[in-house]
């Protein structure tokens, strides 16, 4: 094979902004790393470097040296220094799609104010790749794409077409061998020449024999900076016919064509394990920051944007942005995959619940404004799906009789049922006399035990104090008056004093709530109503709400039933076995032991229904309470491990919830939910990052770790045949494997590790990174999971699924209301409607005055998707995903855009609403 005339090699530094040492540590070898480059591009106009793809690193170093901000713009114009375009190298499967895309635009858009950023889709270390990357790229202008892990093996060129499953194509560059391919090419002075040739060997054998384009070398790895001759180094090597010279990523790309006309096409996802590992761990390590992951992802995405958006308050931005800003850094591949240190974990949590806070603030300051038009004894609901919903929501009201009534504007009584009533009793004391003044500085202003006087009294017959307390109380009440009252009493040695709260409930109501919209209720004395269909009821050990029955059995698990004879048994089976690898791999012991069956079994009925049928399932196991990694085998000691299964069945719900949850008090374990299936499966069907993928029974394999066939899904994963299906519906990140030959599902709830890498793994041939203990990673204490299961016939796109998974996904946001209570109710208002079969919504935004759509079509088929709002649409058009306006739209005279959608695209419109 001809070798080529010339290769460029790509000086670069890997940067894990954090990893095996928390971000500022790390941050203090950037910020040295970075003055010794840019150091010597000012003195050497032959040098160049590559930062990683990442604006993350320049943004770190900036803010410790903002010096050298002028030097980085000139070195990114003169096209020396290649910067972005991401914000952050993120983990593709562990966070949101539309978190991809903001991770993208601000990434672009930060890099255009340094200079400009790399045209290319760099994606160096993930561990796999989504479906619809290329698209992705391709709809924020980039032309290619460029991978190491997850490449399947058919791939044999160093090029291939790469397509999305909307048939979207980016032209993608493999890197064999890995972004540091010619890591060691400079090490030695005198071995340049030889090196330099075994690599032009190794290389060549990817190109085309015909071939005549450079080749790419990268020069470059994990926190390391190139050598400072390289120039030199390079200019005296002397392999044959060869020449050698610097450049950065995006100067080799522009010697490359844009079109895939000739390459190998690869559809889909990318997760094979036989070029590189693609460590599946990470998946259900630390599951608590996937779950952290997915609930700021929601509260932001759903609930704080379309709010802002299309209730008209721009105050909030900053918050959103502060939000999407740890958001985006929390997804960072060694971030919240939790394959770090335990101090970058706990960093992790922190910005993640510091997004998940700020979404709700700006939910909290666009409520209030909204629900200042409800009277204070009522409340204004906020349905956050694109189509009207008749929705349950918990709500705490005023209850001062026996039953509890609840009505929306158009006084009709809605279906509720109580589910618990507060304390009315909240203190009862017998105090010393002298210890009076003491017990009137419990009142501040009218506030006291956290609600506000209505009414006191003083009974020197008695000698009893009593304070009656509610949400609101009045005001004219002045503590200076019951001083005064006290003052004026006979004074018996002691007095009895009372706290008395008015009567309260938390009631369940099912209510009608517009698209995108909102509307208001209130306690009403009218009787409840029923559901419209079939109640919930709990009878003994089974729950019935007419289109799904679950009856638990003698050891705890479900049957579920559906009146169209689909039937299963053995759902929810509880299943604990040792775990001896580390946050990248699972690995069982040489002589695992799986703990499956409990112990004891007891049934909590909770609710009866009407509209929530909810009991406890209690088992008891005992579980080992660790593993010996040298013996190869669990520990003979046992910890009592009390797992309560909470499963609620709601009226009108064909899926049943369930909460699983236990005190780990145990180490080096994995506990997985397993779910039968109603016929044995060939495939799964796992929905995340703008696409359901199809997966089969086993995983690729070849390469320097075992293919394990557990795999990732976000909103849900679906199973089954012809006979029947079942579905998971997900809030979160979740590893799943379909098990026994496709007969059963089985969802990991916890990976017990001790350890960021093991140096000797049975299931991987390498260290994934050092060898460090991380005791957090065993997560002990209380832990939990939510999911609901679904019973389908058909298949998963004419089943519901995505329409069940968007409900359970998303709870109707309660406001308490502020207004006099003479007030009326105001009537329900649409926000936006957005309809379609197989159109999902994932983006409400603000857009420089314009509301900001995003959709995919979540369908094999072809699809239209139709949008309206609650005021008239003056304009609409279409946008890239950065937000760039493109070709305009008609509306139609009805007020609605129809909008044609092909299968599984990714489409932006921005409208002109009144």
């Amino acid at each position: 094979m001809t070798r080529p005339t010339e290769i460029i090699v790509v000086p670069h530094t890997h940067w894990d902004r954090e990893w095996y040492e928390p971000f500022q540590r790390f941050r203090l070898r950037l910020v040295a790393l970075l003055d010794d480059v840019f150091e010597r591009m000012a003195r050497d106009e032959r040098q160049r470097f590559t930062l990683d793809g990442q604006l993350a690193a320049v943004d770190d170093y900036l803010e410790v040296r903002p010096e050298r901000r002028e030097q980085v713009i000139a070195l990114v114009r003169a096209g020396r220094l290649a910067v972005g375009p991401w914000q952050i190298l993120l983990d593709e499967f562990l966070c949101s799609g539309e978190n991809i895309v903001r991770n993208l635009e601000r990434g672009l858009t930060r890099s255009a104010d340094l200079g400009g950023p790399m045209p290319v889709g760099y994606l160096p270390d993930m561990f796999g790749h989504i479906a619809q990357m290329p698209q992705i790229l391709t709809g924020a202008g980039l032309a290619h794409a460029c991978v190491f892990r997850g490449v399947p093996d058919r791939v044999r060129t160093h090029a291939f077409a790469w397509q999305a499953p909307d048939g979207t194509t980016v032209r993608t560059e493999y890197l064999p061998g890995g972004y540091g391919n010619a890591a060691g090419l400079m090490d030695d002075a005198a071995l340049v020449t030889r090196r330099a040739a075994d690599l032009a060997d190794r290389l060549t054998a990817w190109r085309p024999e015909d071939s005549t384009s450079p080749i790419l070398a990268m020069y470059g790895t994990d926190h390391a900076a190139p050598a400072p001759n390289a120039p030199d180094l390079l200019a005296a090597a002397d392999v044959d016919g060869v020449r050698l010279r610097l450049g950065t990523l995006a100067e080799y790309f522009a010697t490359q064509p844009t079109t895939v006309d000739g390459l190998p096409t690869v559809a889909g996802e990318l997760r094979s394990h036989v070029r590189a590992n693609i460590l599946p761990g990470v998946i259900s390590v630390r599951a608590h920051l996937k779950q952290a992951m997915g609930l700021a992802e929601r509260r932001v995405e759903r609930y704080a944007e379309p709010l802002a958006a299309l209730f008209h308050d721009p105050s909030v931005q900053r918050f959103l942005d502060m939000a999407w800003t740890r958001l985006i850094d929390a997804s960072c591949h060694d971030s919240v995959t939790g394959c770090g240190c335990d101090e970058t974990a706990e960093q992790v949590a922190a910005r993640l619940a510091e997004a998940d806070q700020l979404g709700r603030a700006v939910c909290d300051l666009v409520g209030a404004r909204l629900s200042a038009a409800v009277p204070r004894d009522g409340y204004l609901l906020f349905n956050p799906s694109p189509v009207p919903r008749t929705a349950l929501v918990r709500l705490d009201v005023a209850a001062p009789g026996d039953t509890v009534a609840l009505a929306g504007a158009d006084g009709q009584p809605l279906p509720a049922q109580v589910l618990d009533r507060a304390r009315t009793l909240l203190a009862d004391e017998v105090v010393p006399a002298a210890d009076l003044p003491a017990v009137l500085t419990r009142v501040h202003g009218r506030e006291l035990y956290g609600q506000e006087v209505t009414r006191w009294s003083v009974s020197p017959a008695d000698a009893t104090l009593t304070f009656e307390v509610a949400r609101h109380g009045d005001p004219a009440f002045d503590v200076e008056d019951v001083r005064l009252a006290l003052a004026d009493a006979a004074q018996p040695d002691r007095w009895r004093v009372r706290i008395l709260a008015a009567p309260r409930a938390t009631v369940a109501a099912l209510v009608d709530v517009p698209a995108l919209g909102h509307a208001a209720v209130r306690p009403s004395s009218a009787t409840a109503g029923q559901p419209t269909g079939a109640a919930a009821v709990v009878d003994d050990r089974s729950l019935d709400n007419g289109l799904l029955r679950v009856d638990v059995a003698e050891d705890g698990t479900l049957r579920l039933s559906t009146p169209d004879g689909i039937a299963v048994d053995g759902v929810g089976r509880i299943v604990d076995g040792g775990d001896v690898g580390d946050s990248y791999n699972y690995a069982p012991p040489a002589a695992d032991e799986l703990v499956d069956k409990p112990r004891a079994v007891r049934v909590v009925p909770r609710h009866r229904g009407p509209l929530v049928a909810v009991v406890d399932v209690v088992r008891e196991y005992r579980w080992p309470v660790a593993a010996d990694v040298d013996a190869g085998s669990r520990a003979v000691d046992r910890e009592a491990i009390v797992v309560t299964t909470r499963v609620e069945l709601r009226a009108g719900e064909r899926f049943v919830r369930l909460r699983v949850e236990f005190d780990n008090r145990c180490d080096d374990h994995r506990v997985r939910l397993h779910l039968p299936l109603p016929a044995p499966a060939s495939a799964s069907y796992a929905e995340g990052q703008f696409a359901v993928v199809e997966r089969g029974l086993t995983a690729e394999g070849g390469g320097g770790e075992v293919p394990l066939p557990t795999f990732p899904a976000s909103g849900f994963v679906a199973a089954g045949a012809a006979a029947g299906s079942l579905a998971v519906l997900l809030t979160q990140p979740t590893e799943y494997e379909l098990t026994d030959g496709g007969r059963e599902l089985a969802v990991t709830v916890l990976r017990s590790i001790g350890m960021l890498s093991r140096n000797r793994h049975a299931l991987r041939d390498e260290p994934a990174g050092p060898q460090l203990p991380t005791p957090l990673a065993q997560c002990r204490g209380e832990r939990s999971v939510e999911l609901a299961v679904l019973p389908f016939r058909g298949e998963w796109h004419a089943g519901g699924v995505a329409e069940a998974a968007e409900s359970y996904r998303h709870e109707l946001l309660a406001f308490p209301g502020t207004a006099d209570p003479s007030v009326a109710l105001p009537a329900p208002v649409t926000g936006l409607t957005v309809a379609g079969s197989g159109v999902a919504l994932t983006s409400v935004r603000d857009r420089d005055g314009r509301t900001e759509v995003r959709m995919v079509a979540e369908t094999p088929d072809t699809t239209t998707a139709v949008l309206g709002a609650g005021r008239p649409v003056r304009g609409a058009r279409r946008a890239d995903l950065l937000g760039r306006p493109g070709e305009r739209l008609d509306v139609d005279a009805d007020g609605l855009l129809r909008l044609p959608l092909r299968s599984w695209e990714i489409a932006t419109v921005q409208l002109d609403l009144a």
